[in-house]
């Protein structure tokens, strides 16, 4: 397609030109460099927030009440919704999370369901690519909302300046996220639901293992009941208070170059990769057959393709 049109259009702040440039970003289309190179300038107005945990823990009733809180302070937000688990539908596997349509009809709010298979860089280029063309496009806070706990969230959620970790009460629930991999990576615990009788020793759990981690940091641990809207200014005003923190000390800066940094990098293995599936498929495939038969090592069959590849002008 002719992206020219498509990201002026966008910048204007057209929904429909807007969603195609995801689209794009899902593809991983031979445009996108071209369209990154020129949204990137028009960036760095956004602050990002990551939404993680396990199903069924809210987090998509917790994005609609986070919605309408920034859009109390008058903010422009865009919602990604990630489904990095369906090599199979060929779209995000939710579809527009249905809890969030109250938000649908206001012009200042974009929200989207995004896959990330097809994109030849994975989750780890779709999503910040993803971020990028929200913030271009004026959107001051972009919620990132992941379906599950796994490490493709991790990455996901590596991509925001502020993660949250909603977990439920319930006898196990904070050790199942310590075992996610998800407390390194919490700046907000949001124990949510937490009208529930078992809220508190959730709570207590979470403060004990933060205790016995050598890593010294202290999330904050917010209660909400989303439902209700019980609790959202709290998980607001902690949000607000850890981006403080961070710019205070410099460490937002430090955590967004440190995401430039692996982005840089994964977009030289992506391409790598894609020279390896265009040029040398049918190399790789005679070596595969060597390495099988133990006339070769992977380790000398890798140094071949490598040695194979056309250098770029």
């Amino acid at each position: 397609m002719d992206v020219q049109p498509v990201l002026e259009r966008a910048l204007d702040g057209e929904r429909r030109s807007i969603a195609r440039l995801i689209s794009l970003v899902e593809d991983g289309g031979h445009e996108l460099g071209d369209v990154m190179r020129s949204l990137h300038s028009k960036t760095g107005g956004g602050y990002t927030v990551g939404i993680t945990g396990a199903p069924g823990a809210g987090k998509s009733t917790l994005t609609e009440r986070l919605i309408g809180r920034a859009r109390q302070d008058g903010l422009k937000v865009g919602v990604l919704a990630i489904d990095p688990s369906s090599p199979f539908s060929g779209g995000a596997l939710l579809g527009d999370r249905v809890r969030m349509q109250s938000h649908a009809t206001d012009p200042d709010v974009f929200i989207r369901s995004m896959a990330t298979r097809g994109h030849l860089g994975g989750i780890s280029l779709a999503t910040p690519e993803a971020i990028r063309v929200l913030d271009a496009v004026g959107n001051e806070l972009i919620v990132v909302e992941t379906v599950g706990v796994g490490q493709a969230e991790v990455e996901i959620t590596d991509a925001c300046d502020t993660t949250l970790v909603v977990v439920n009460p319930g006898w196990g629930d904070a050790v199942q996220t310590a075992k996610a991999g998800l407390m390194e990576i919490a700046d907000v615990f949001v124990v949510n639901k937490a009208d529930r009788p078992d809220s508190k020793n959730t709570v207590r759990e979470l403060k004990q293992m933060l205790e016995m981690s050598e890593e010294d940091r202290h999330p904050e641990i917010v209660e909400t009941v989303a439902t209700r809207g019980e609790g959202i200014d709290d998980l607001w005003t902690s949000i607000e208070k850890h981006r403080a923190y961070q710019e205070e000390k410099g460490l937002l800066e430090a955590r967004r170059r440190r995401r430039i940094e692996r982005e840089i990098k994964e977009i030289v293995v992506a391409r790598f990769r894609h020279r390896v599936d265009d040029v040398a498929a049918g190399l790789v495939d005679e070596l595969i057959d060597r390495v099988v038969a133990r006339e070769l090592d992977p380790y000398t069959a890798a140094d071949r393709v490598i040695a194979a590849l056309p250098s770029e002008a």
